[in-house]
């Protein structure tokens, strides 16, 4: 598959004239033949290192991978406001424990996030793109976006279209998701592959090798909004497809689960996998990010060892 990285100099893969064959040659290098059973027992096995990664110092990363997250109807600027204020008190109370990785909000409130902000190493995501559904012209995705980046967002979660990923039309979704990128630029983007909505491991390795090669700079497991979410098992596709694009491309993608992570058992079972499949590179908060707007107190709590609702 040829790549054209001209247009955006972020040495990332983008298609210049996406066509099915090229989609097709991609998938060719990949192993797509995925028994869901199979890859149930190969998590399982994974998952019996999880009680090794229980320990202060896997915690503290962890807790340095949350993005958290308020995507909520009833946001406001002031609730907004109030969230990113916790953000900045915590490198007074806790200065040895580092901090979040990004806020994750609502465009409409990056501007609110970026005044009020004070601490760089903090990012702010908004999901963009029609989020949580990406049902809608790509004009207005794209407008979205530029709206979200130019009053403060410094990396950008999308939903890839699944209807149209389901139907077979790939070549429109990785056109779209090109699109959106090159208005990102040097700015991260985040593909959300809405894991729960695609029925099989083949189809969730199919998206995650999509995403990538469409110009994702992570692939997330899901908005959050659907049942199921996050599982152990699109999480394990998901990073053996990061690692065999990684060993095609040279390409480093990061990783987000998101979604139904309500425990600290939760964090651990997706490091766990992380650690296992593709290892130590990505055992940091620029390439494994967690979305949840409950597991940072826990955390907080678990690692100073009593009850905290700091956030």
């Amino acid at each position: 598959m040829e790549h054209n990285h001209e247009h955006c100099g972020c040495g990332h893969h983008h298609h210049a004239d996406t066509t099915e064959s090229k989609i097709q040659q991609a998938f060719e290098l990949y192993n797509l033949d995925l028994s869901d059973e199979k890859i149930q027992h190969e998590v399982d096995a994974v998952l019996k290192h999880r009680e090794e990664n229980n320990t202060p110092d896997v915690k503290k990363l962890l807790l340095n991978c949350v993005e958290l997250t308020s995507l909520k109807t009833t946001d406001s600027e002031d609730s907004v406001m109030q969230m990113v204020e916790k953000v900045n008190k915590f490198d007074d109370e806790y200065p040895e424990l580092g901090n979040v990785a990004t806020v994750c909000v609502y465009p409409c409130f990056a501007q609110i996030c970026h005044d009020t902000l004070e601490n760089e190493d903090v990012g702010i995501a908004c999901v963009s793109a029609c989020f949580p559904s990406s049902q809608s012209f790509i004009e207005v995705k794209i407008a979205e976006t530029a709206m979200a980046l130019h009053e403060g967002a410094t990396e950008i979660d999308i939903v890839q279209s699944v209807g149209k990923f389901l139907a077979g039309d790939y070549e429109s979704v990785a056109d779209e998701i090109s699109e959106i990128k090159d208005v990102c630029g040097e700015r991260k983007l985040k593909v959300i592959l809405e894991t729960g909505c695609l029925k099989s491991a083949a189809n969730i390795k199919r998206a995650s090798i999509l995403a990538m090669y469409a110009g994702a700079d992570y692939i997330k497991t899901s908005t959050g909004k659907l049942t199921p979410a996050a599982t152990p098992a699109a999480a394990y596709v998901m990073c053996q497809a990061i690692k065999e694009y990684y060993e095609q491309t040279g390409i480093q993608i990061g990783f987000k689960p998101a979604g139904g992570m309500k425990t600290i058992d939760d964090a651990l079972t997706y490091y766990t996998i992380v650690k296992e499949v593709l290892g130590d590179k990505w055992l940091n908060n620029r390439m494994f990010r967690l979305g949840t707007s409950s597991l940072a107190n826990l955390l907080l709590s678990d690692i100073v060892g009593k009850d905290v609702k700091f956030f």
